[in-house]
């Protein structure tokens, strides 16, 4: 019989922290939590196999799972002295989604879970108190409307803000038990109005209705965005987790709260968090009271300082609470992300999890953990996301720059962004999706939010406090947040929102600066953050471990010293088309393409040869005797020329030809399929002195860069498209023409490697040919996923979401490598090349190199280096050194 239930608590457990895949990383973390004697409510995890069993056959459960429950709960009641139902001292239970990763405020979550019109009573008189028994009991009946029957969140609180409307009061706290009585009665009113059934009275009916609603928000909207956006596949399910509720909000000694074991904006070593008294965990980051904080400490640097810290309020508590979370982080050797609960001064821990953190503060714990020898630098080096490294390597404002306040709230998410103010997700989507930045601004966000919370530059919220569901989701997206700025008031149906007798509409450009909370009017001018201190620590580290050297793909002397500075070993991909389309050249490459006859071609080319080898003398002096790869002329020549009427005049009068002439030029070079089409090394057999003009300037900079400089330079000239060896042996015997002549001419010996771009299926089934050639090769992965699967990247974001919307693609596979089929090709390509030419080198060109999965499989192929976009080389450098330590353990 399989074990579909695991129970935990009570100081024992049946799972334990490796079972992750099966009990999910809540359910794992309870079990491991009470088996090292952490306090922990009673209860049990039913597994993630039975939501795979309930999402593929629409809604049902294997034939065991119903006992194994029961006697489950036979167990909390055992350890709790309750029982389910019961008319006297009845069990209370949560019910909680808990996947395998952390996926915050994604999935539905049930309190209170056994209350009815009975045992309500029966709580309020074994309780001695009746508030708090009303309370729980509305609470629950909202909870269960929202998340299992389908009813709206709003709904409810529209009848709440009503009643205190009507009796003058201001807090739910202030609330009576004859209120809260009155309460429940709409709420029950609501639910018979809406669904024409009354609210379930059976405390089972209500267990079985909560669990399928758990496993069902496995597949909800914002879950599937959410599993989306960080490459988490659909197979793996969620599990529930059933505890039995301990409560905060049993009056002044009772209290709830999140915390961290350090503070997850900065790293620094200090307990961050916020608790409120007399309360319920969802109380906490729903923003509808002000937390307080933690500590004395925090409180002091508070916005709120007046209200006592936990730290003071429940010192015995705070005490042991302090004491757990050291323990949690010396077990786990990691900051921790904790829940828990005081009832009556009893504290209780309802959770731990690896902590999300910015980047910032991952490399500072990353480092500062080996320092107090938890861990060693190896294991540093993998505690870090590499994509997380991209918050680093944005702006932040400017200290000199002038700061036009317009609010102020809490500093929920570091880094500064502007853009043009949107109120709804729909249209932070919708406007990102014309290339505009956006701040999307909300009262308070919520898990359907992620969608415009994805689109935008940043965050802002006018409730919530540093824990809220705007904080945590925008810290592990790596954006700006500011949350909790009351100050502000928004209108969404005129949509502005007011400040201090300011206004700001729709469409107004705001910066945001989540390292203060500072909410500032227009665009102010940022900086490019500093990457020492622990990120070079870190990285440093991360050098030590890898095998793959990392380069570029840069053609502009400002991209390259922005890679040199991110630690870049070269430039693997220089598009030399790239530098065709300047103002003063791209007249001389209209008059090459115009040209009747090779003579007027070369006459233009003529032109363009000081620029391109001033060009590559630059590229060859700022890496300083490092590989640079560069790639003769790639795309269709019909790119270079003017496309409108208006256009084609102005390029005839200027190049000194009619605009007849020019107008059948174009039509003769436009192509149905350029991506197909007469590009790549076929320009160069078809248009061979442009390969040579390319040639003599990269040579002729090499003799310059090495004069100068005193090293000598070993270009790598990079033959595009190559499908057959035939090609790329005409190519090369130009190219060491070329050589020859300007070695002669010079009086220097050149040295330089001629290899290909494998783009092309055909190259991969070949590449032992082409390796009796080819010096190297370079994988070009955006067109080689492009040929493999027969889908063009520019036209595809018109299926690509329904396709992944669909489960037909995991992830995009323009975004990470295609393993199974473009990977498998490159495996070819390297297994015959090496076959061929032992000694051959190859590396990665296509942006797949600054993405980490990407740079994982790369590793486990044996290429030599991977080569991205500037900005990303941080990211692959720790991906490589990630890849290395995952290969060496396998």
């Amino acid at each position: 019989m399989n074990k579909w239930v695991y129970s935990f608590g009570d100081g024992a457990a049946e799972g334990t922290a490796g079972m992750r895949n099966l009990l999910g990383g809540k359910g794992a973390n309870l079990a491991e939590m009470s088996n090292i004697g952490v306090p922990v409510p009673p209860g049990f995890t039913i597994t993630t196999e039975v939501c795979t069993h309930f999402t593929k056959t629409g809604g049902t459960y294997p034939d065991e799972l119903n006992d194994q429950l029961e006697a489950a709960l036979e167990k909390i009641g055992r350890a709790t002295g309750r029982a389910f139902g019961d008319m006297k001292k009845p069990l209370l239970v949560s019910v909680r989604s808990g996947a395998r990763v952390s996926m915050p405020g994604m999935m539905d979550t049930v309190l209170n879970l056994g209350l009815n019109d009975e045992t309500v009573g029966a709580l309020a008189e074994d309780a001695g108190d009746e508030r708090f028994a009303y309370d729980s009991y509305r609470r629950f009946i909202q909870m269960y409307g929202d998340v299992v029957m389908g009813l709206e969140h709003h709904d409810f609180e529209a009848i709440l803000e009503g009643f205190k409307d009507e009796k003058n009061l201001d807090l739910d706290t202030d609330l009576s038990a004859a209120d809260w009585q009155v309460i429940i009665e709409r709420y029950k009113a609501l639910v018979s109005d809406k669904l024409g059934r009354p609210f379930p009275q059976d405390p089972r009916d209500q267990l079985w209705g909560a669990i399928g609603a758990v496993f069902g928000s496995w597949m909800n909207a914002r879950a599937i965005t959410y599993r989306r956006l960080h490459q988490i596949p659909e197979s793996w399910g969620t599990a529930v987790n059933v505890q039995g509720m301990v409560f905060g909000n049993m009056g002044d000694t009772s209290a709830t709260g999140v915390a961290f074991t350090r503070n997850p904006s900065t790293g620094e070593n200090k307990l961050y968090g916020e608790f409120l008294v007399n309360a319920q965990g969802e109380d906490v980051v729903a923003g509808i009271r002000t937390p307080q904080a933690i500590t004395e400490e925090a409180r002091m640097e508070s916005s709120a300082p007046e209200k006592p810290s936990l730290e003071t309020a429940l010192p015995e508590a705070f005490k042991e609470f302090q004491a757990i979370c050291t323990r949690l982080e010396n077990h786990y050797r990691e900051m921790q992300d904790v829940e828990f609960t005081i009832e009556r001064g009893k504290l209780w821990m309802l959770q731990t999890r690896s902590g999300k953190r910015t980047a910032k503060a991952a490399l500072k714990i990353a480092v500062d953990l080996v320092e107090e020898g938890l861990i060693q630098p190896e294991e540093a080096v993998n505690r870090v996301d590499p994509a997380s490294l991209d918050q680093l390597l944005h702006p932040t404002i400017d200290p000199s720059a002038e700061r036009n306040v317009f609010a102020t709230g809490l500093p929920a998410s570091p880094g500064a962004a502007s853009g043009e103010v949107v109120f709804s997700s729909d249209e932070a989507e919708r406007l990102a999706g014309q290339g505009k930045a956006v701040i999307l601004v909300r009262v308070e966000t919520s898990p359907e939010d992620i969608h415009g919370m994805h689109a935008s530059q940043g965050i802002l919220t006018t409730r919530g406090g540093m824990t809220s569901h705007a904080a945590v989701v925008a810290r592990g997206m790596g954006k700006p947040c500011v949350s909790g700025a009351g100050a502000i008031r928004v209108d969404y149906q005129a949509g502005t929102f007011t400040a201090a007798g300011k206004t700001l509409k729709a469409g107004d450009v705001v910066t945001i600066d989540g390292a203060n909370g500072q909410v500032l009017v227009g665009s102010v001018p940022m900086l490019k953050p500093e990457l020492s201190g622990d990120f070079a620590q870190l990285m440093e580290w991360a050098d030590k471990v890898r095998r793959m050297k990392v380069r570029t793909n840069a053609e502009t002397p400002a991209d390259a010293r922005a890679a040199r500075e991110f630690g870049a070993e070269g430039i693997g991909l220089c598009r030399t088309e790239h530098m065709f389309f300047d103002t003063d050249r791209i007249g001389a490459v209209r008059e090459m393409i115009v040209a009747d006859t090779e003579a007027g071609r070369r006459t233009a080319l003529d032109k363009l040869l000081p620029m391109q080898r001033g060009d590559f003398i630059e590229l060859f002096e700022i890496m300083a005797g490092l590989p640079v790869t560069i790639r003769l002329l790639d795309p269709p020549l019909h790119e270079f020329l003017p496309k409108t009427e208006e256009e084609i005049a102005e390029v005839a009068e200027a190049i000194g030809v009619s605009p007849t002439k020019l107008k059948r030029r174009l039509d003769m070079l436009t192509e149905f399929n350029p991506m197909l089409g007469h590009r790549g090394c076929r320009l160069a057999v078809s248009y061979p002195e442009i390969a040579e003009m390319q040639a003599r300037a990269i040579f002729e900079a090499a003799v310059e860069s090495a004069k100068r400089t005193g090293s000598p330079v070993r270009p790598e000239i990079m033959v595009p498209l190559v499908g057959l060896k035939a090609e790329l042996d005409i190519v090369k015997e130009r190219i060491d023409a070329v050589a020859k002549t300007v070695s002669e001419e010079s009086g220097t010996d050149i040295s330089y490697d001629v290899g290909t771009m494998v783009e092309l299926p055909r190259a991969c089934l070949t590449a032992d040919k082409i390796a009796e050639t080819a010096h190297f090769f370079s994988f070009g992965t955006n067109d080689l996923t492009q040929t493999t699967f027969g889908i063009s990247r520019d036209d595809a974001a018109s299926f690509l979401p329904t396709y992944q919307q669909q489960n037909i693609f995991e992830v995009d596979p323009f975004v990470s490598i295609d393993v199974e089929g473009v990977g498998a090709l490159m495996k070819i390509g390297v297994e015959r090349g090496r076959q061929t030419r032992p000694d051959i080198k190859l590396g990665i060109c296509g942006e797949h190199g600054g993405d980490p999965a990407s740079v994982k499989f790369c590793e486990t192929v044996g290429l030599d280096y991977v080569s991205c976009s500037p900005f990303r080389v941080p990211i692959a450098r720790l991906a490589a050194a990630q890849a290395a330590v995952a290969a060496g353990k396998d």
